[in-house]
């Protein structure tokens, strides 16, 4: 029985009409989720921005395990290639997709191109991927509206030129499904026998399951599918197709339809959780890393423990963290995950203060909403901030965003008691990420929201003097 590559795009859509938009640690949770359901591939959006982009694909290249990682390569950059690979290079399973396209109005329309200088475009990226990676795909991006002899010709230069799959897509969403039958039919004809055929179709008119159906008995590959909304097929929807009609079409997938419906609804929540008018601060719950240390491993192990709650340690820094987990190992066998955090919020990137508690006043309540005004210190000068959230804390993080005029993705806010009683000492810590980078602060007080206070102004501090001394 044939199996069906499923090729989950949602990432890649995210910002074209979704109405999802998740932060940089949601989308390595979504890429865990993925991985774990068993799809085949897992398309990320194109490169916008460098440093930040090249961040997340090393982060999802260590955190995607089975699953293939599709990177879109910008035909236009001559370095784009390049650079995409050096950031997947380490990733168990990689693929560089070149998506252009094939319709004489999108061609003159997005490119500015005739179709011989869009052969020439297509040949040149595809042999520019292929020298690089093993695994290449050639999205003819508008292909139900093209030509069908240009299309061959397209398809013959990306294939020519060492394209490992040719991906047909349906951008507009108007054929019907026997006319995808034929087109899909046709256009598997136009490959040679070594070569995967995947399907792309936009579900406008909300035919894209039923011409996925279509394309498998005409002998489709791969379709391209969308965990969460309705922009594509739906990775659910027809999983549960193939899994009850396995027989009739000849064909299932690898996805693991027993977790199939639990892992969509964390998939769903997890994109569509509401946040919060009040303040642009994610209000979602994440599973947290379970991992532990012991006090036999080595700086090595470390510092991959480091990188996957996310930081991209120095050298310098990675030794300091090192030396501060031998010293807490000595005293006993097993270091956690939120154990560690804590050891490089203290030990990691120490700088000189820019900013500087003066004081805060908070009004809180339950008939009430919470306003919070901080007074930061930077120069000499007192600055003050005064911002209403969504209780104490999230109101006074604003409060100091309103000072610094910048606002910085909260990747991570954790409480706990250090000491016990009435008078217990309590311990914060903050990660907010800058450009990409994790930068994390730890607070000690007996008020929590001191504490929480304390923390995001030494994580603040870290980034204030990074990006200056850049």
């Amino acid at each position: 029985m044939k199996c069906i590559w499923l090729s989950d795009v949602t990432m890649k859509r995210m910002g074209k009409g979704s109405g999802i938009t998740l932060s940089f640690r949601e989308k390595i949770e979504l890429c865990k989720l993925l991985d774990k359901l068993g799809v085949s591939s897992i398309e990320t959006a194109p490169i916008e921005n460098r440093r930040t982009d090249a961040l997340l694909l090393k982060s999802l290249s260590s955190a995607v395990s089975h699953a293939c990682l599709t990177v879109p390569v910008p035909a236009t950059e001559p370095d784009g290639a390049a650079f995409i690979w050096s950031c997947l290079k380490d990733a168990k399973h990689a693929r560089l997709q070149v998506s252009l396209p094939v319709s004489t109005v999108q061609m003159e329309y997005l490119y500015h191109k005739k179709p011989d200088d869009m052969l020439a475009l297509i040949a040149k990226t595809v042999a520019e991927c292929r020298a690089l990676c093993a695994d290449v795909e050639f999205c003819a991006e508008d292909a139900g509206r093209s030509e069908p002899e240009f299309l061959k010709k397209a398809i013959h230069a990306a294939e020519e030129n060492g394209a490992t799959r040719i991906t047909v897509c349906d951008t507009a969403g108007e054929l019907m499904p026997k006319d995808f039958f034929h087109f899909t039919e046709n256009a598997k004809k136009a490959l040679g026998a070594e070569i995967k055929l995947g399907v792309s179709i936009s579900n406008n008119l909300y035919m894209a399951d039923a011409c996925a159906v279509d394309a498998v008995q005409a002998g489709a590959d791969e379709i391209k599918v969308v965990s969460c909304g309705e922009d594509e097929v739906s990775l659910g929807k027809f999983a549960a197709i193939l899994r009850a009609h396995e027989d009739t079409l000849g064909a299932t997938c690898a996805v693991r339809t027993t977790e199939l419906r639990r892992t969509m609804e964390q998939i769903v929540w997890l994109c569509k959780t509401n946040r919060s008018k009040a303040s642009p601060f994610d209000s979602g719950v994440r599973e947290e890393e379970d991992f532990s240390l012991s006090a036999h491993d080595d700086a090595d192990a470390v510092c991959k423990a480091a990188e996957r709650l996310g930081y991209d340690l120095s050298d310098e820094d990675a030794k300091k963290v090192f030396e501060a987990f031998q010293t807490v190992a000595a005293k006993k066998e097993k270091i956690s995950a939120k154990e560690l955090d804590v050891l490089i919020a203290t030990s990691a990137l120490q700088v000189p203060p820019t900013y500087t508690l003066e004081s805060f006043v908070i009004n809180s309540g339950n008939i009430i909403t919470a306003t919070s005004h901080i007074k930061l210190k930077k120069d000499g000068v007192t600055l003050d901030g005064v911002c209403v959230g969504d209780g104490p804390i999230d109101a006074s993080f604003l409060a100091m965003e309103q000072i610094t005029g910048t606002h910085y993705e909260l990747d991570d806010f954790q409480i706990r008691a250090v000491t016990e009683g009435r008078e217990a000492m309590g311990e914060s810590v903050v990660r907010l990420r800058s450009r990409g980078k994790l930068y994390s602060g730890r607070g000690l007080s007996t008020d929590i929201v001191a504490s929480s206070i304390m923390a995001y102004v030494n994580a603040l501090n870290k980034i204030v003097y990074e990006e200056t001394e850049q």
